[in-house]
């Protein structure tokens, strides 16, 4: 079976890295979850003013191992969010020139559902998650840019349980 490379495309809380942990259950695919790695590293760093930095360094990593392993024939998953079609482009020529398949699953979740689980998420004291407020995603969002169904590759997923 030839490697498969899997985005996922989504904002904040619209499960994406629970469909990335779903997709590593079934498949064995890598997953490379970035708020996972900023954590380990630096903690609980969203006020620091090197977060962006660091954040964008993991990343950077991240995408460095994965290729490694998909040209050893693996798969994975980049639970990254990839808001522009930038990034979308970018990562379907890079599959491309790779030899791999290409697979992205958009989080269509609506806005409140977002919220919501924004909410509970929040509250919920876990230290492996990364806080932020209603403010922070309106900050965000004009440069929020959601694929069109006709985006190649684009797989629309239900919106689930996840946060």
């Amino acid at each position: 079976m030839a490697a498969i490379m899997h985005i996922l495309v989504g904002l904040p809380c619209s499960g994406k890295t629970t469909l990335a942990k779903q997709i590593e259950s079934e498949t064995g695919a890598v997953r490379f979850s970035p708020d996972e790695w900023q954590l380990f590293l630096f903690g609980h760093d969203m006020d620091h003013p090197d977060h962006d930095a660091r954040h964008t360094r993991v990343e950077e990593l991240m995408r460095k191992v994965a290729i490694q392993l998909l040209r050893q024939g693996a798969s994975v998953i980049y639970d990254f969010g990839f808001w522009s079609v930038q990034e979308r482009d970018e990562m379907r020529a890079l599959a491309r020139e790779l030899g791999v398949e290409f697979r992205m699953h958009y989080l269509a979740t609506p806005l409140e559902e977002i919220y919501r689980r924004m909410d509970l998420r929040n509250a919920s004291g876990r230290d492996d998650i990364f806080v932020f407020t209603r403010e922070d995603l309106a900050q965000w969002l004009p440069y929020w840019q959601p694929p069109l169904p006709d985006e190649e590759g684009c797989q629309f997923v239900l919106p689930g349980g996840g946060a």
